[in-house]
C-alpha cells in the first residue's frame, strides 16, 4: 500500500501546527489571555500527536516481522486512543482553568486585537480542517480524519475566541463594563465543555478496535453473502468472524461440507473463494481474508 501521499499531508499538518503553536502561545501569554494561550497550547500539543501518526502510517505499508507477524495494523487505533485520551485530559484541563479564572475574578485584555488575531487563526484552522478532511475520504486515511478533527477543534476555539472577544469590546465601556473581565474564561469554559465529546467520541471508536469489536454492517454483509452461498451450492453450514483493526479488515471464514463430497481441483476451490471475495466486496490490500473447507463440524 503506498501511503506516501499520507505521509507528505501528516508532514506538512506537523509544519503549520507548529508555526500555529508557537504563534498562539506567545500571543496569549503576551495578551494574558486562557483562551489564545489554550489553543495554542493544544496545537503544540497536537504536533506531537501527528508525528506519532506519521510514525504509525510508515509501519503499516511494511510487511511485517517475526515478532508481528500479522503486520502493525493494531498500531493504528492504538495511536487514536492515546491521541484521544491526551485531547480529552487537554480539555477537561482547560475547563479546570477556566473555572479558576471564573471565581478568582477574571483579567483585562485588549479584546480587539485579541479579535482580529482569533480571526486569522479561525480561517487558517478551518480551512486546514476542510482541506484534510476531503484527503482523508479520498485516501479512507483514518489518521488524517483525525488530523482534520484536530484542525476543526483548533478552528472552533478561535471562532469562540473571535465572538467572546466581539462581545466584549462592544459592552466595554458600558453599563456591563464589569463583566468584560470574565469574558475569557467564560470563553475557555464553554469551548471545553462544547469540544470534549469529539475526542470522547473517536476515543470509543478507536477503543471498538482495540477490542476487537465485530463491526455490525461488515458482520452482517458477510453472513448475508454466505448464507445465500451455502444455500446455493448445497454446503451444509458455515461459520464467519471478522473484525476491524485500523484500515485492515480480518475475514475469517470456515465452511462445512459432507465429508464425503468433492470439492474438485484446487482450481475449483479458489473460484469459489474468488466468488466469496467479489460478493463481500473484498480489497485485498485493506483485508485479511481466510475462507477454509472442512468436513468436520469442530473445525468451524
Amino acid at each position: 500500500m503506498d501511503n506516501s501521499r499520507e505521509q507528505r499531508l501528516l508532514r506538512l499538518s506537523i509544519g503549520i501546527t507548529l508555526l500555529v503553536g508557537v504563534a498562539c502561545v506567545a500571543v496569549g501569554v503576551l495578551m494574558q489571555s486562557q483562551a489564545i494561550a489554550f489553543d495554542g497550547f493544544y496545537s503544540l500539543v497536537d504536533v506531537v500527536l501527528t508525528a506519532g501518526s506519521l510514525a504509525v502510517s510508515h509501519l503499516v505499508t511494511s510487511e511485517g516481522s517475526r515478532r508481528f507477524q500479522f503486520g502493525y495494523w493494531h498500531l493504528e487505533p492504538l495511536v487514536l486512543v492515546f491521541n484521544a485520551a491526551v485531547l480529552t485530559v487537554i480539555c477537561s484541563y482547560g475547563g479546570f482553568t477556566a473555572l479558576h479564572g471564573l471565581m478568582t475574578g477574571g483579567h483585562e485584555l485588549a479584546f480587539g486585537f485579541g479579535a482580529a488575531w482569533a480571526a486569522v487563526m479561525g480561517v487558517a484552522s478551518f480551512a486546514m480542517a476542510l482541506y484534510m478532511r476531503r484527503e482523508s475520504r479520498a485516501l479512507g486515511s483514518v489518521l488524517l480524519q483525525l488530523d482534520a478533527k484536530g484542525w476543526f477543534i483548533g478552528g472552533a476555539i478561535s471562532l469562540a475566541v473571535l465572538v467572546g472577544f466581539v462581545l466584549a469590546a462592544v459592552i466595554k465601556g458600558g453599563p456591563l463594563d464589569d463583566w468584560t473581565r470574565y469574558i475569557d474564561s467564560a470563553v475557555l469554559l464553554l469551548l471545553t465543555l462544547a469540544l470534549l465529546p469529539l475526542p470522547l467520541g473517536s476515543l470509543w471508536q478507536a477503543l471498538r478496535e482495540v477490542l476487537q469489536l465485530a463491526p455490525d454492517a461488515l458482520d452482517q454483509r458477510v453472513r448475508d453473502v454466505m448464507e445465500s452461498l451455502v444455500q446455493e451450492r448445497g454446503y451444509l453450514e458455515f461459520t464467519s468472524y471478522v473484525a476491524k483493526i485500523g484500515r485492515m479488515r480480518f475475514i475469517d471464514i470456515h465452511i462445512l461440507v459432507e465429508s464425503s463430497r468433492p470439492l474438485g481441483d484446487m482450481g475449483d476451490v479458489d473460484e469459489v473463494r474468488s466468488e466469496i471475495a467479489r460478493r463481500i466486496g473484498s480489497d485485498i490490500r485493506v483485508e485479511w481474508l481466510t475462507i477454509v473447507f472442512t468436513g468436520r463440524r469442530e473445525w468451524l
